[in-house]
């Protein structure tokens, strides 16, 4: 009786031990496989682990957080609990943290060769920055440019790019930031649209017309201030947030819709409409963290960014 008392006792500090200690990395990183894929085995595979790896990996994190369960089993695979949700975020950030890390020193800082992570938004990253990124290439063989698109702008601060390309003043001012000018935005349709339903002549008159615009998040909010028509998902024939989709639909000549001039030029059959009754201009900002002002490629990076999109906002 007295030595199953200490046994117990024993188990008792243990757990309370493994609860106290700080989980490992290799921990947070199954964890956040696990939520992405939804399965052990797919998380395995996309960490170059065994199955039991990690669920061996999931089970000491449940431990060391006293015992909460992070997943539950269904037909479908494994569900995060609400536990698992409320801890998403911090492992997310704890992941950017160490893709950084790595980055940071994958070279030498006064070396171009490694990796510059490069954050802009979808129109700018697919349509302006190919040019500018290749000749980049050309100059700085080494270095290694990976590109992520999205309209939600990169935290810098916690490092999940390392120069953004935005079309906002940054305000942090831990950042450095160069303005490299701005872009005119205005009405653009195909030449095919206009032909099968004529040419809008005042701003009123596009509530007549096929729009394309955003479905459930909105644009900027001076973009479409100046419009004398309720601005609402209601008012577009053709309803995306992704702003390549809504400029292929303008390409198809689906409709009516904004677009950067620059852009539009390179299509002599995308024609601008309402010039003189409707114009947004924006800034163009390149933005990098002050602590990245050391490495050469990352200093490199930025200049050439500076440079080549000063160009192409100057032709404008």
């Amino acid at each position: 009786m007295v030595l199953k008392k200490i046994a117990h006792s024993q188990r008792s500090v243990i757990h309370k031990c493994m609860a106290s200690i700080e989980p490992g990395w290799d921990l947070y990183r199954s964890f956040l496989a696990v939520l992405r894929l939804g399965s052990l085995s797919a998380a395995g595979r996309s960490l170059g682990l065994t199955q039991p790896t990690i669920g061996r990996h999931i089970a000491l994190l449940q431990q060391s957080l006293s015992g909460r369960v992070l997943f539950t089993r269904s037909q479908s695979g494994l569900l995060p609990t609400q536990a698992a949700q409320e801890l998403r975020p911090h492992a997310e950030d704890m992941a950017a943290a160490a893709a950084a890390f790595v980055r940071t020193g994958s070279a030498d800082l006064e070396q171009t060769a490694g990796i510059v992570r490069l954050a802009a938004a979808d129109v700018v990253g697919v349509e302006v920055l190919p040019a500018i990124l290749s000749e980049f290439r050309a100059k700085f063989p080494a270095t290694v440019i990976e590109l992520s698109l999205s309209n939600q702008m990169a935290d810098l601060l916690r490092r999940d790019a390392d120069i953004a390309v935005r079309m906002v003043r940054p305000q942090q001012k831990a950042l450095l930031a160069r303005r490299a000018g701005k872009v005119a935005l205005g009405f653009h349709a195909h030449r095919r649209y206009l032909e099968r339903n004529g040419y809008p002549e005042r701003l009123e008159d596009l509530a007549q017309h096929a729009l394309i615009g955003f479905d459930r998040t909105l644009p900027f909010a001076n973009l479409l201030k100046a419009v004398p028509l309720p601005v609402t998902r209601e008012l577009f024939a053709f309803r995306c947030d992704n702003d390549l989709a809504q400029l292929a639909a303008l390409r198809s000549g689906f409709g009516i819709g904004i677009c950067q001039a620059g852009i539009a030029r390179r299509d002599p059959d995308l024609l601008p409409l309402l010039s003189k009754q409707f114009k947004v201009e924006m800034e163009i900002w390149i933005v990098m963290h002050n602590d990245l002002k050391r490495s050469s490629r990352m200093r490199l990076m930025f200049d050439h960014l500076a440079t080549g999109l000063a160009q192409f906002a100057a032709t404008l």
